[in-house]
């Protein structure tokens, strides 16, 4: 079962009224299939990615149950868990149920690390509806005798490749072994892969399962661009963006992403070293670190931000008008993310990315994922003719050789690149 209008769904007034307000009218496929499943009180295994409006998709169903079945919560204790990987994802699962519930009566609080946990064990004091919260800090309340999950009813577990990826899984066997036997779950991952799969299996009884398509195509507003070079010259080849957008008439904000923390860190001493104002974020930064960033960012006072995937999920800038993939994204699907955060709310905006010989198979896969070839920008210092013929040799976007005259573009030349004037 699912609808294709909100007011069409079985949820309580208050509910139906900021949704009203917000000017919610269709929900999202996620939210359309899930929503009613869940109202049902079915366990839910859900493929779906960030983006997709699937925080909705569970947190209305928790708030409904929560407005019709009041409960007093013993102290410590919670009856709705949401796991999240991050203290952002968290930061954001926690607005979206302030936010929806503002008009229903209930208690919620955040648990994560990177902050002081005094605040954190004051508000488990006398229990809480819905507590969201990050692995690890959570075990450590939780082996301090702060937290108590007899009580818990509806457990979510989000972004679980995430969580795997970074090293969870045990932290979040050991939460559920915590967990009382009845309850419902509710399980959210961008991929299925089998320790997915087999992880679902041991929470989830009888469970629906709703799956949605992972976005594969890019904003027709964006221009991309791929360059191809030595590593060694992907920073002279980043400066020279960045003195362009400076120089710009109309200046905006520069998101740069790179694959590691520590990448991140070493790339925004260089960019300020260099007089480019630059702020890394990344997991090893503290939440108020991030935070501030990220309000410097938004208000231009650094308007370049370095970051990796996971620091950059969910921010939503309007005026990022140029992305720069310093490393590609071994994940398809985090390019299609990344280069999102441009051109958003129907403004215009270009993506670059930087290809060295060791990410060749990372941009094949990634123009395989959104059936299309990038063009490439030769016109600049560093172009590796040798390198983009290389590319050129294998196969298309659609699995095809390329023509020969796309094999012979760019000449015969190779080497470590090739000096042309600059645009």
């Amino acid at each position: 079962m699912k609808t294709n209008r909100f007011d069409a769904l079985p949820l309580a007034a208050p509910l139906q009224q900021v949704l009203k307000e917000l000017g919610y009218e269709e929900p999202s496929p996620i939210q359309a299939q899930a929503i009613p499943i869940l109202l049902q009180g079915k366990d839910l295994l859900g493929c779906a990615q960030t983006g997709t409006g699937k925080t909705a998709s569970f947190a209305l169903p928790i708030l409904q149950q929560l407005h019709e079945r009041r409960k007093t919560v013993r102290p410590k204790a919670c009856r709705a868990l949401v796991l999240a990987p991050t203290r952002e994802l968290a930061g954001q699962v926690g607005k979206s149920f302030a936010t929806y519930g503002k008009l229903v009566k209930f208690r919620q609080t955040l648990i994560y690390g990177g902050v002081g946990s005094v605040p954190q064990i004051n508000a488990m004091r006398n229990g809480v509806d819905v507590l969201v919260a990050t692995p690890g800090r959570l075990l450590d309340l939780i082996d301090q005798r702060h937290v108590d999950l007899s009580q818990v009813e509806f457990f979510v577990l989000d972004e679980v490749d995430r969580m795997l990826d970074m090293g969870f899984l045990r932290d979040v066997k050991r939460i559920i072994s915590l967990l009382p036997s009845r309850r419902q779950s509710l399980f959210f991952s961008a991929t299925l892969a089998p320790n997915i799969v087999e992880l679902a299996q041991t929470i989830l009884k009888d469970p629906a399962r709703v799956s949605i398509t992972p976005e594969t195509t890019t904003a027709e507003k964006i221009e991309q661009r791929i360059c191809f070079l030595n590593r060694e010259y992907k920073r002279p080849l980043l400066e020279q963006l960045l003195r362009e957008q400076f120089e710009a008439k109309e200046q905006k904000l520069t998101i740069v992403f790179s694959r590691t923390k520590h990448g991140a860190n070493k790339l925004a001493k260089s960019l300020n070293a260099a007089g480019y104002p630059s702020e890394a974020i990344h997991g090893d930064k503290s939440q108020s670190q991030r935070e501030k960033a990220l309000e410097r960012f938004k208000k231009g006072l650094t308007p370049i931000l370095v970051a990796t995937d996971v620091a950059a999920r969910g921010v939503d800038v309007k005026e990022v008008g140029l992305v720069v993939n310093f490393d590609l994204p071994n994940e398809p699907e985090s390019y299609v993310h990344r280069i999102g955060r441009t051109a958003r709310a129907g403004a215009e905006g270009r993506a670059v990315s930087f290809c060295s010989e060791e990410e060749l198979e990372f941009l094949r896969e990634i123009e395989k994922t959104i059936r299309m070839a990038i063009p490439k920008w030769e016109d600049h210092d560093w172009h590796n003719v040798s390198l983009a013929e290389r590319h050129a040799r294998g196969k298309s976007a659609n699995g095809a050789k390329p023509s020969a005259a796309k094999q012979s573009a760019g000449g015969g030349r190779s080497g470590r690149g090739r000096r042309r004037g600059r645009r």
